[in-house]
């Protein structure tokens, strides 16, 4: 299957030293998704952005995400979330930290349902914006295959990350699984109370 792969930088952006800044310039068919305001990320704005840009993409999107924006992802609607073909989530920022910027309190609480595409998680043994262990919960809660990196920071430029080989194998690897589709329990409403139920008569006084 062909895909038009996504990039989707976090807070501030990506720089031109980052993996996606140079995955952008290497990838056939690679664009970016430019958010209005890098430095102050609204929810509503940035998830609005990423909506149409995965509706205008030509062919199935391949989502290649970084920091808060995996967290915008996974904020889509699930309309949205089902037109996506996969996605490469790495360093996933954990905004319900303690310490987190009161910038990102709008991408509060993370969601934690199933995606519906395949995707992974790359997260690293000491990436200050998110603990492993926090980094595997949002891996099980998404349905995401699960990646450690040792001691890879924040998974990034300052880190070391430049053209990063093993992240492009990743991809690879996902890109071939993006026709298998991870199926999603629908919301179940409660049902009502016997005395809400149609066909119910309350009796007479």
């Amino acid at each position: 299957m062909r895909l038009q792969p996504l990039i989707v930088p976090g807070w501030n952006n990506s720089g031109p030293g980052h993996w996606q800044s140079l995955w952008e310039a290497c990838l056939p068919r690679a664009v970016r998704v430019q958010q209005s305001d890098w430095a102050s990320p609204d929810l509503h704005a940035w998830t609005a952005t990423l909506a149409a840009a995965i509706e205008a993409a030509q062919r199935p999107p391949l989502l290649i995400a970084h920091s808060l924006g995996c967290i915008t992802i996974c904020h889509l609607p699930l309309r949205v979330r089902e037109k996506v073909a996969g996605a490469l989530l790495v360093a996933p920022a954990d905004v319900e930290r303690a310490n987190a910027p009161a910038r990102l309190r709008s991408f509060c609480p993370v969601p934690m349902q199933t995606l519906p595409f395949q995707s992974v998680v790359v997260a690293s043994t000491n990436d200050p914006y998110c603990s492993l262990d926090r980094a595997r919960e949002f891996a099980e809660a998404w349905g995401s295959r699960f990646e450690q990196l040792d001691d890879a920071g924040h998974i990034n430029a300052e880190s070391g990350y430049g053209e990063w080989p093993q992240g492009l194998k990743l991809l690879a690897a996902l890109r071939r699984r993006s026709h298998w589709r991870i199926p999603v329990a629908p919301c179940r409403t409660p049902p009502l109370p016997p005395s809400q139920a149609p066909g119910h008569h309350r009796p007479s006084p």
